[in-house]
């Protein structure tokens, strides 16, 4: 652990270099430990392990507290260990007790990117560019590595969508993982499946298009041409035509409509085109 370039011991001399200006580059786990504490010294090897393992994502600082009383007096360290993570020169999280190995991952996991999360960034990035075979390639080495990474999952049914396997992202969200269950992605995700589906069953958009043309009530080819608008991006468009459904066709498709847009609405989360939107569905409904 002492041989561990990523775990430092720091002392009031050293603390406003090595904390607090040092977590504006990168997080560091400060662990407020003693010698006679039994649990600090259970601790100490586990997160040497863990900075190791994260090869630099973050910092642990080590501040003996018999030595450095004013330090701890500082920060309201009143039982050992406890551990404090610092971003950008202030504590944004804690825990105290020498906890299980798996607790401190899920710690670290809000707050610091590992080199997994970092390939699956870059997976994400290559989808979105259409470069399909490196983003596969990516989510392999991850699953290779880091099969318990907590987004390998949803990075597998962003790809399987992206290759147009449907069938295979379907079986995927059939077995998500229960801790992501209320994800916001696995939701989204779940509305792209949902209109993917709608779309392969309906004619392609011109034909849509000209169905409307020649008979606006015709609710197939509205919401067949709403799901492809969604998958093109064209939510605005996609979101008029399913208005234009539940004001004709209340019933088509068991509510399809009324469906369709809480998916959108799921799809597009903050983006300010929601609130006017769901507005406009709340007037339809009350």
């Amino acid at each position: 652990m002492a041989d561990s370039p990523h775990v430092v011991n720091v002392t009031e001399a050293t603390f406003q270099q090595v904390v607090i200006a040092g977590s504006a580059q990168r997080p560091v786990l400060v662990d407020f430990w003693a010698d006679w504490c039994a649990p600090c010294r259970q601790l100490m090897p586990m997160l040497a392990k863990l900075a190791d393992e994260y090869r630099g994502a973050f910092l642990v600082a080590k501040v003996d507290t018999e030595a450095e009383q004013a330090l701890a007096a500082t920060f309201g360290i009143r039982s050992l260990p406890t551990v404090q993570l610092f971003k950008n020169g202030r504590p944004v999280d804690q825990f105290m007790g020498a906890l299980p190995e798996g607790q401190i991952r899920e710690f670290l996991a809000r707050h610091v990117e590992n080199e997994s999360d970092r390939r699956l960034a870059a997976a994400a990035e290559r989808i979105a560019r259409g470069e399909l075979d490196a983003a596969a390639a990516l989510i392999a080495e991850v699953r290779a590595t880091d099969p318990e990474s907590s987004k390998l999952f949803t990075a597998e049914v962003q790809l399987a969508l992206a290759q147009g396997d449907r069938q295979a992202a379907a079986d995927l969200m059939e077995r998500t993982p229960i801790e992501l269950a209320k994800d916001p992605e696995i939701a989204r995700l779940r509305g792209r499946l949902a209109f993917a589906d709608a779309a392969s069953d309906a004619p392609p958009a011109a034909e849509c298009e000209s169905r409307l043309a020649a008979d606006p009530a015709d609710s197939e080819a509205r919401y067949g041409l709403a799901a492809r608008q969604v998958l093109a991006g064209d939510y605005r468009a996609a979101l008029d035509n399913l208005l234009a459904l539940m004001q004709r066709d209340r019933a088509y498709g068991d509510d399809a409509a009324r469906k369709g847009m809480l998916m959108i609405f799921d799809l597009l989360g903050d983006d300010p085109l929601v609130p006017g939107y769901r507005g406009k569905l709340s007037r339809l409904l009350y």
